[in-house]
């Protein structure tokens, strides 16, 4: 079974976080935040986008970037800005990899990008658009990195709650 990981980089905005945290119960991936945070976990706006998900999320918190990497030694990480060279859909997201995001004022620090621009990716878009919100950029490369492994542990068929598809 595949199994991903988002991290958060510094993230502000306590919505965006709770909204994230829902994907991630939703896909069975694992979320990492790096502080600092621009709130308290404990704030109602994170468990209100996250609803009731909050609880059965796989969160793990780290004191910075440093911590980050020396808790995670080999991670194979993926930087998400809107400064990369590529495209998130040219390349192949392996199994217990990383999709950093950075902070919505922000992104990530362009130290960070330097050092790692063979692993930066970004989501196309046109004009000169700053970015996507972080919730939605989360979600559209998530749901590649997954599609890429076939969805192999989500459920790939719906029903219907008064009636039944026609076969």
């Amino acid at each position: 079974m595949a199994k991903l990981n988002i991290v958060l980089h510094e993230p502000e905005i306590p919505a965006n976080t709770g909204n994230i945290g829902r994907t991630c119960v939703a896909t069975g991936t694992r979320l990492h935040l790096i502080e600092p945070l621009g709130f308290r976990l404990n704030e109602k706006a994170i468990k209100r986008a996250g609803m009731d998900y909050w609880k059965d999320l796989d969160v793990t918190t780290y004191l910075d970037y440093e911590d980050f990497l020396k808790k995670n030694p080999g991670a194979k990480i993926y930087y998400a800005t809107t400064k990369a060279p590529r495209t998130y859909a040219e390349v192949e997201f392996e199994e217990d990899c990383y999709i950093m995001f950075g902070k919505e004022s922000g992104g990530i620090p362009e130290e960070i990008l330097l050092e790692n621009q063979a692993t930066a990716i970004r989501i196309p878009m046109i004009g000169d658009i700053r970015s996507l919100n972080l919730s939605n950029s989360v979600a559209v490369i998530l749901y590649e990195a997954l599609r890429q492994h076939q969805f192999d542990h989500m459920q790939l068929e719906g029903q219907l709650t008064k009636y039944h598809w026609k076969e």
